[in-house]
């Protein structure tokens, strides 16, 4: 795998999406989820913490909101993501909020900065998950804390019908881990499992960035298609995905 042409294409696959404004917001958006999230990281004044990549801010902007004496980062290759969020936090007079930017890889901050990082629906676009997960280690606390919720294959789908389907879109998809594969990772860069839950996202998308269907339902068993509730509209396709919602800490 060429990691900075897959990161490429998911920086490009995201401008587009932003840019599409509501039709990305209907995506990825679920009030009941954010505030499960909100209450599950467990923020204390005083904290440091990154969210890693951010996006348009989902997560970002609600913990900088409701933690005015925390210090809270951004983190996405998106640079014009990035600047919308700055002019946000600006007119909302976040002091506390600021976003960078980088190039996908190395994280751009000292070893030991972060008291909690918190990523959302963004690590299945990693090329390369084991080095991002060291970063994130580094440049967290010990006994820091490390929140990942991310989608993940249901158990029947061994054969990943699931990462085929997401992959339609040219966004630099990769792979959705399980519960297990996250444990394995992250126990190899140095964190152990603190606390966990399930939720779930119904996730639409235009047929019109989905070229080649019809050749993944082919390819995969009906039975495993079933298992996410796929339904296709005139424009659209809509799959139920399950979410994994995993807390880690440094040790």
């Amino acid at each position: 795998m060429d990691i900075r042409s897959s990161i490429e294409d998911t920086r490009k696959g995201f401008e587009e999406s932003f840019a599409s404004g509501d039709f990305y917001n209907r995506q990825t958006q679920d009030a009941e989820h954010l505030e499960r999230i909100l209450a599950f990281i467990n923020v204390r004044d005083g904290m440091r913490i990154l969210d890693l990549g951010c996006g348009s801010g989902y997560l970002t902007f609600p913990i900088a909101e409701r933690n005015p004496y925390c210090e809270v980062t951004g983190l996405d290759i998106v640079s014009d993501a990035i600047e919308v969020n700055r002019s946000r936090a600006q007119e909302a007079g976040l002091n506390n909020l600021s976003f960078v930017s980088y190039d996908g890889i190395g994280f751009p901050f000292e070893a030991g900065l972060f008291d909690l990082i918190v990523t959302r629906y963004a690590l299945h676009h990693f090329p390369d998950i084991e080095h991002s997960i060291s970063e994130v280690c580094r440049v967290l606390k010990d006994q820091g804390a490390f929140f990942i919720s991310d989608p993940c294959p249901n158990d029947c789908d061994k054969d990943r019908f699931v990462d085929d389907y997401m992959r339609l879109k040219k966004d630099g998809h990769i792979k959705f881990y399980t519960k297990s594969e996250w444990i394995d990772i992250c126990s190899k860069c140095g964190f152990q499992l603190s606390d966990s839950f399930e939720s779930k996202i119904r996730f639409p998308k235009k047929k019109d960035t989905a070229f080649g269907y019809e050749k993944v339902l082919q390819k995969h068993d009906k039975a495993v298609i079933e298992s996410y509730d796929l339904v296709e509209t005139d424009t659209e396709l809509f799959v139920t995905e399950r979410v994994n919602n995993i807390l880690f800490e440094k040790v």
